[in-house]
């Protein structure tokens, strides 16, 4: 059973991402140790709130540096939500602020007119993209699958080819990326029912 460390850096809805996990088949560790996620078999960063903040905590903390020696060591990783932002460079979102880096490419804020409403909240169907055929996480998850949002902010990728899933929202927007050993997604599996959970599951099998 593989060991997954669930990073604590003060922000997310870390037990309900656990439970998951476990659901999935996975022995899993909330931990705020940089030793223990950068030793572990995979990572996943979840995380909710705000982007500046929370990139501060990852980086001061060493979370972030462990995250990074993780996926340069080729381990699964995982991010979810603001977890997702986070791994690319930068953010529009308040004072803006640095990412981890890992993925290329900034966050910017929803553009959606009136009826629809800014925070992005509910189901959405998710449409494949360029990286959707090339991606374990994803084999035999239905163009068109529904998955749960909660968010303001989604990430622009740099590399066209590293997206994944889209959604639209007022705008279209990226809803997952894949590179290499990452996998990252705007929505949250652990609240996607069966679809997230069978995403969680094909995680945890890598």
């Amino acid at each position: 059973m593989p060991k997954v460390a669930i990073v604590d850096y003060g922000v997310g809805n870390l037990r309900s991402v656990e439970r998951a996990l476990a659901r999935a088949g996975a022995e899993t560790v909330i931990t705020p140790d940089p030793r223990v996620v950068a030793a572990s078999d995979a990572v996943v960063l979840p995380g909710v709130g705000a982007f500046a903040p929370a990139a501060a905590l990852l980086l001061g903390s060493g979370l972030g540096d462990a995250v990074r020696e993780a996926a340069g060591r080729g381990r699964p990783v995982l991010g979810v939500c603001l977890g997702f932002q986070l791994l690319f460079e930068a953010s529009e979102e308040g004072e803006g602020g640095e990412g981890l880096g890992l993925l290329p490419g900034r966050v910017r804020r929803i553009d959606a007119a009136p009826p629809l409403k800014v925070p992005h909240m509910g189901w959405n169907a998710c449409r494949h993209d360029a990286a959707a055929g090339r991606v374990a996480v994803l084999r035999d998850t239905p163009d068109g699958t529904y998955f749960y949002f909660v968010h303001s902010y989604f990430p622009v990728p740099a590399n066209d080819a590293d997206i994944a899933l889209t959604a639209e929202h007022g705008v279209r927007f990226c809803a997952a990326v894949a590179r290499d050993n990452l996998f990252a997604c705007q929505f949250h599996p652990e609240k996607s029912q069966r679809a997230g959970l069978a995403l969680l599951s094909r995680f945890v099998a890598l």
